[in-house]
């Protein structure tokens, strides 16, 4: 298991010896002094197989070697199998000298009820006796079939995810797509919930186990405020806060964010004191970095964007890469994660990062064309 985690130190270290390849305004600082990547690995598509475990492996080292020290993941995606190749990823690059531990901040999440590959037993029978029988879950923890953030249940997935990716700390702890909740229980119950969630990943920080945490949604931040399903963030935070006190460890929130779902940029859905604003706003505000999730749309914007995109966008000679500067050029985002499973569209995507992103007035004018 590789001791330590993502130090303002070690990011320095990393950012200075990648910084003759990458554009002085590629990293960015988390948590007030931790420099990360305005691109990030993600590892949700792809089978459940060995085949893709290994694209992965290559796709991480790969990535890391061009000055991309975020990777996302989480402990359902694949099964739990890209967890464990991004952990034996990191292994083999710290292992080789390619990098050093305190130089990557990894990020998983919890929530959704996983199952695992390398169990062969029926999916029924997997989950009576890894959750039911061992009472880390009761059937009424369960929401949607298949959601629970119960304490007990969030300790179990921190553990499973420290060994799956086998790393003593994770940097950061999302509690998953946690508007699931808001489908069973009322607004009211579903902050209780929540602040339970928090003291106990609050405890986790304590333990080191985890870094810092945060909330990765799809839904919940881009509805109106107090709209079913919406989540307040405002709220959230104060949760934290009665949880953790005034040095809460609610550092990061992750949310869609693209040219074809720009809501996090341009849709009011936030409340923060008397005034009602986007979520890259809120979050400004609120003290929290923003990781920006599906920002090619699965491969959706990859190609056959508008050409007045590439108009505005020059140096640039894909579509994937003209919609990741899309979205690392945003005011108030911090990191555009991607889903990369090869080191071909590592090396594509990694193209952006050798530019600045796009000054405000050119943004603006892009913004209003597109």
């Amino acid at each position: 298991m590789l001791t330590g985690f993502a130090t303002s130190a070690g990011t320095a270290r990393y950012a200075a010896r990648l910084g003759k390849a990458v554009a002085e305004a590629h990293f960015r600082m988390l948590d007030g002094d931790v420099r990360v990547s305005s691109l990030g690995l993600g590892t949700y598509l792809g089978g459940d197989d060995a085949a893709t475990d290994v694209l992965y492996q290559e796709a991480v080292a790969r990535a890391l070697a061009l000055g991309i020290n975020v990777i996302d993941t989480a402990v359902n995606y694949r099964h739990q199998r890209s967890e464990r190749a991004v952990g034996t990823a990191l292994e083999d690059a710290v292992r080789q000298g390619l990098v050093r531990r305190d130089e990557v901040l990894v990020a998983t999440k919890g929530g959704f009820i996983p199952l695992d590959a390398a169990d062969r037993r029926d999916p029924r029978t997997y989950f009576t006796a890894t959750y039911l029988e061992t009472g880390v879950i009761t059937p009424d923890d369960v929401v949607a079939g298949s959601h629970c953030i119960t304490p007990r249940y969030l300790r179990n997935q921190i553990e499973r995810s420290r060994a799956n990716l086998g790393l003593e700390t994770l940097d950061v702890y999302y509690v998953h797509n946690p508007e699931t909740q808001l489908d069973a229980v009322d607004r009211t119950e579903f902050l209780r919930r929540m602040r339970d969630a928090f003291a106990a990943l609050e405890e986790a920080v304590h333990e080191g186990k985890i870094a810092r945490y945060g909330t990765a949604t799809w839904n919940g931040y881009r509805q109106d405020a107090g709209t079913p399903g919406s989540l307040s963030l405002e709220e959230l935070v104060a949760a934290a806060r009665e949880a953790g006190g005034p040095d809460h460890h609610f550092k990061v929130v992750q949310a869609p964010y693209n040219l074809a779902m720009p809501e996090a940029f341009t849709r009011a859905t936030q409340r923060v004191g008397s005034e009602t604003v986007p979520l890259v706003e809120a979050a400004r505000r609120l003290g929290l970095y923003v990781m920006a999730s599906a920002s090619v749309y699965q491969g959706q914007l990859a190609r056959n964007l508008p050409s007045v995109i590439a108009d505005f966008l020059p140096g640039l000679s894909t579509d994937a890469q003209r919609a990741l500067q899309f979205v690392r050029s945003t005011p108030g985002i911090g990191t555009a994660l991607v889903g990369m499973k090869s080191v071909e569209h590592v090396d594509e995507n990694a193209g952006v990062t050798r530019l600045a992103p796009l000054p405000w007035p050119e943004f603006q004018r892009l913004f209003r064309e597109a």
